[in-house]
């Protein structure tokens, strides 16, 4: 099956479209894209399920997510302990870093879950996956690893097929 090119791209060697005028438009995945363009597509595309979206794009979203959960469990662990009381009847009480941790990271939960969920079935779609795929992380012990076969996958050119072209 034959997948027509975009107007406004070029083929690179290695396959991937570069876009004449730098950064490609929201409905294409950004091969190669950097920290920042990453991070700010994330939000721009927050409940876009539709289209594909880049390992680089993917990955770069996966690092910022982790090491601000990271921030957040610090807080908690430090606040909890350092504020830390034991009540009268011998139950611990938690201090009230813990509690300020716990609604930070309640709000970014919140505030990421959709397009998390969302750049990850755009990821699957790079990879020619349909989007229900994702539901594999709920099958116990092979689920994850199989969705993180998935999302280390190369892009293939039938994943095209996702696109909701702007034009």
């Amino acid at each position: 099956m034959s997948y027509p090119q975009y107007p406004q791209q070029t083929q690179q060697q290695s396959g991937q479209p570069v876009w004449q005028g730098g950064e490609p438009p929201l409905w294409a995945p950004y091969y190669g894209a950097p920290f920042p363009a990453a991070v700010r597509r994330f939000f721009k595309k927050y409940a876009t399920f539709s289209g594909r979206a880049s390992r680089s794009e993917y990955w770069w979203w996966a690092l910022v997510s982790f090491i601000v959960s990271a921030v957040l469990n610090v807080i908690m662990l430090v606040g909890g302990a350092a504020g830390a009381e034991v009540g009268a009847d011998g139950t611990s009480v938690p201090g009230p870093g813990m509690v300020i941790g716990l609604i930070l990271a309640a709000i970014w939960f919140i505030a990421v879950i959709v397009p998390s969920l969302a750049l990850s079935v755009r990821r699957l779609h790079d990879a020619n996956f349909s989007g229900w795929m994702l539901l594999l992380g709920f099958v116990p012990f092979v689920g994850g690893i199989i969705l993180l076969v998935f999302m280390v996958m190369e892009a293939k050119p039938a994943g095209q097929r996702f696109d909701q072209h702007g034009w």
